[in-house]
């Protein structure tokens, strides 16, 4: 397989053929192959014609706990999330992921990529989840890298000498509401727009493209 399908493409280049895609999750608990997915959000990002990251369109879904979930009083209690609650509008996991599995799709395409890989804040986590559905759901066509990922709070660390994702923000600029923390959606869009600040500005001091390259 080549580089990229368009290797002339910035993101293309930039990211050697990957395209990065922000994702988060709310769950029922620490244990992907056990406890609910209770919401999951991603940002795929792009890329304007001088190279600069920005956050694409945001997707996000409410999702129903896969029969037999367990669901921990203390993540329920922490994230403020009631999986039952009818006003949630929840689908179930395959629905969620199937749809937008087809929007990265397109994504990759246009950015002249061969493949998503995830970005997210402690992304290990989040990979998990997002893989045991998968899995869970015999889902096809995934379109992310099986165990590649972009740790933010990795980066961040070296970056901005911050792991929690609040405080990587607020030392980066980025106004940082706490009171809609912990939900899928508001957490990606934060995380999207701290991993897009901190390529932006590598890239302002100079860092990127590498030196002898175009």
């Amino acid at each position: 397989m080549s580089e990229s399908s368009n290797p002339k493409t910035l993101m293309a280049s930039r990211f050697r053929g990957f395209l990065p895609v922000v994702v988060d999750v709310e769950t029922g608990g620490f244990n992907a192959s056990t406890d609910a997915l209770l919401e999951i959000a991603m940002v795929p990002l792009q890329m304007d014609e001088d190279g600069w990251l920005y956050p694409g369109d945001l997707m996000s879904a409410n999702i129903h706990p896969f029969d037999g979930a367990n669901l921990e009083k203390e993540a329920l209690d922490f994230t403020g999330i009631d999986p039952f609650d009818p006003d949630r509008d929840a689908e179930s996991e395959t629905d969620a992921l199937t749809s937008m599995f087809q929007s990265i799709r397109k994504e990759i395409k246009s950015s002249g990529c061969n493949r998503a890989v995830l970005v997210g804040h402690n992304a290990h986590f989040d990979h998990g989840f997002l893989r045991e559905a998968v899995a869970r759901n015999d889902i096809k066509r995934d379109p992310f890298h099986p165990f590649s990922s972009f740790d933010t709070a990795s980066i961040c660390a070296v970056a901005l000498g911050q792991t929690v994702l609040a405080k990587a923000c607020i030392t980066a600029g980025i106004d940082f509401d706490n009171s809609s923390a912990h939900s899928a959606a508001y957490d990606t869009m934060k995380t999207a727009e701290l991993f897009c600040y901190v390529i932006n500005r590598y890239k302002e001091l100079g860092g990127w493209p590498l030196p002898g390259e175009d």
